[in-house]
């Protein structure tokens, strides 16, 4: 007796369209990296991260055939510039992939738990391993070169304590000192710098490269709120004597040549904008001083801001596509009655 077909449910819906648009992304920018880099330790892993989203955008296409669901437009060879000149250094390239990876990563876990089919488990599980492998990869490849930004080293506990007092939570009162950051806190802080340095290096490609005059007043304002929120993340590292992020050569060239299209540049900062959230979001739930958590939902509040705007342009621009949805019971009823 054959079994009977299980359908997806609309996690997996929403993970399958999801995970298409992100690779379909990922293989243009990937696609002008790999044409560019001079590197012979970093190029292997551009090209894996590139084969990568090549293979995952091929299964992806078997699944929606097999399960009749129209395949999403995201990006193809027509938004990138072939003729373009080189943008991106070759280690902000490898810093790119590897903080990609580390988004990856957290998102193909969520999507293994929100997922109940096998083959659908099994093609996410499978990512996740890639991804985790990518992430060691050009990590490994980023030490050896002395371009990864180690977090700060402090000293390991000898003993363990308890919190004694309510003290340790505060943090707002400036006529009381703070207690130092302790290492949760610290590791929070340190990597969204890294992540904003991303951010601003993005913007500012994005902006110099756009034709348009409203996509490069918004890079501006996104390469603005980068550089205010490092700052503010750093100044709180000082504060306690720890230091902050060196970093390397991640600089990008002095092209204007319009390298992708306004639309996927959108999108790519409409996914460093989700990213960031969740980032802030995390580093909040993990502090335990009042002033962090205060600082994380006040900088999230701008960036929330950022993105609205962002999508208000994509939708003038007819560039947002639409997530797979349920249909408006209300306009079919209404419909109907008028046909009546």
């Amino acid at each position: 007796m054959e079994g009977k077909k299980v359908y997806l449910t609309s996690a997996e819906i929403a993970c399958l369209w999801t995970a298409y648009m992100n690779d379909s992304m990922s293989k243009c920018i990937l696609g002008h990296m790999l044409k560019y880099i001079e590197d012979d330790d970093i190029k292997p892993a551009i090209r894996h991260a590139y084969d990568i989203s090549s293979q995952h955008l091929k299964q992806l296409v078997e699944i929606f055939n097999e399960e009749n669901y129209a395949i999403p437009n995201g990006f193809t060879s027509q938004d990138i510039n072939e003729e373009a000149p080189w943008l991106y250094t070759d280690v902000f390239c490898l810093n790119y992939v590897n903080f990609m990876a580390r988004v990856g990563m957290i998102t193909y876990s969520g999507t293994i738990s929100m997922s109940s089919r096998g083959d659908i488990r099994h093609y996410f599980t499978t990512a996740l391993t890639q991804t985790s492998e990518l992430y060691n990869m050009t990590t490994d490849i980023a030490l050896s070169k002395g371009v990864f930004n180690r977090h700060p080293y402090i000293q390991v506990p000898k003993e363990s304590s308890y919190i004694n007092s309510k003290k340790y939570l505060s943090g707002l009162n400036p006529f009381n000192s703070k207690r130092p950051l302790n290492a949760v806190e610290i590791s929070h802080l340190f990597m969204n710098i890294v992540t904003n340095v991303i951010g601003v290096q993005l913007c500012l490609s994005f902006g110099q490269t756009s034709p348009s005059k409203e996509i490069q007043q918004y890079m501006q304002r996104g390469k603005e709120i980068s550089n205010k929120h490092i700052k503010v993340f750093a100044d709180m590292l000082l504060n306690n004597d720890i230091p902050t992020p060196r970093l390397p050569d991640m600089g990008v060239s002095n092209s204007t040549t319009p390298t992708f299209s306004d639309k996927l540049l959108m999108f790519q900062m409409s996914l460093l904008s989700a990213a960031g959230t969740g980032n802030y979001a995390t580093g909040a739930a993990a502090s335990q001083r009042s002033d962090l958590v205060l600082n994380y939902e006040r900088l999230s509040l701008e960036i929330g801001q950022f993105a609205k705007k962002g999508a208000d342009i994509m939708i003038k621009h007819n560039w947002l596509e639409q997530p797979p949805g349920t249909a408006d019971r209300k306009t079919l009823v209404s419909k109907k009655e008028r046909q009546e």
